[in-house]
């Protein structure tokens, strides 16, 4: 950082020297993202994110911020939608848009990956979902890892080193039972530690829960209320399959609940080929939303649900596209 400012202080300088000289205005194109293809970042010092962004549902003053990726039938997502393409209501009264961007702000981000004894086979191509979706990774992002089974367990904190979360994947045993509700909600609590604003989970497991002690409704309230977007991986045997056992049947319902309200996904995968695609994808949808604001025609500060719906105005030209988004947030009391 200091050798990036002293650049800046030089290039002043040397400007100041020579008034015939000018800055170069010209506008840098922007790139479209038109292919599955990932091209790993280089990790370079950059500048610090201004402090008052904010990318995730939450009430700054009186300013209601919500993520929304766009994609069309064919689930490509699109970009350069402007602020007239979207509408936003709340409890039903549509919501006059104050802020708009599309950036690709840093995350803080958690993976819960299930070691329980039947992810076996699965291990490897598992932990080429993770690589696939650290490529998609900003410079200023931070990560932590969760591994469950009969319990879960933080193996290591948050860390700006995607490295270090693969190396630990290496050595990892499959064995037990599967506590993936314990996982999500010690993710839940690790998560209050981040630094970046914008929070989000994968989640990785091959079935439903069949350990835990947190209940379901105990897990699915402390989602609805936190800031933090969702994604899960589910890797299920075929439906025709009779090595599904009960937990495995409900498993892709509970992991669409989980996800769905926080304007995160379900991505259930029978393939193993598949995965690391599929762990690419989430990164990029993560990296292509749209950032709503709006003042709330409600300002009653009462603590309750409020429902949030996001619809986009038909455009000449394109599809019938489709909006992704957190369903709603809790007011504030204060």
């Amino acid at each position: 950082m200091r050798f990036f400012f002293a650049l800046v202080l030089i290039s002043s300088l040397a400007l100041a020297a020579d008034d015939s000289k000018k800055p170069d205005n010209s506008a840098r194109p922007t790139g479209q993202q038109d292919s599955a293809n990932i091209t790993p970042r280089v990790r370079e010092k950059a500048p610090e994110p201004e402090p008052e962004r904010r990318s995730n549902i939450r009430i700054d003053s009186t300013l209601v911020l919500i993520p929304v990726a766009v994609t069309d039938p064919m689930s490509r997502f699109v970009t350069g939608l402007d602020k007239e393409n979207f509408k936003v209501y709340e409890d039903k009264i549509e919501q006059e848009i104050a802020q708009f961007s599309s950036e690709d702000a840093p995350l803080s981000i958690g993976v819960v990956f299930d070691t329980s004894g039947s992810m076996g086979a699965k291990l490897q191509k598992s932990r080429q979902a993770v690589a696939q979706f650290m490529k998609t990774a900003n410079p200023e992002d931070e990560f932590f890892l969760i591994q469950f089974n009969d319990r879960p367990e933080l193996i290591v904190p948050f860390t700006p080193d995607t490295e270090e979360i693969q190396n630990r994947l290496t050595f990892v045993q499959s064995r037990g039972r599967t506590a993936l509700l314990d996982g999500v909600y010690m993710a839940m609590n690790q998560m209050k530690k981040a630094r970046n604003p914008r929070k989000a989970i994968l989640i990785i497991s091959d079935g439903g829960d069949n350990s835990s002690r947190y209940t379901e409704s105990e897990v699915k309230n402390a989602v609805r209320e936190a800031d933090v977007q969702i994604y899960a991986i589910g890797i299920f045997e075929p439906m025709q399959s009779r090595g599904r056992t009960p937990e495995e049947l409900s498993g892709p319902a509970l992991l669409g609940e989980v996800t769905e309200q926080t304007g995160g996904r379900h991505f259930a995968v029978d393939n193993l080929a598949e995965l690391p695609d599929v762990a690419a994808k989430i990164g990029i949808e993560l990296r292509n939303q749209y950032v709503l604001g709006y003042s709330p025609k409600n300002g009653n500060r009462d603590g309750k649900y409020r429902r949030v719906s996001v619809k986009l105005v038909k455009t000449t030209g394109l599809p019938q596209l489709k909006a992704i988004f957190r369903t709603g947030y809790y007011a504030p009391t204060q």
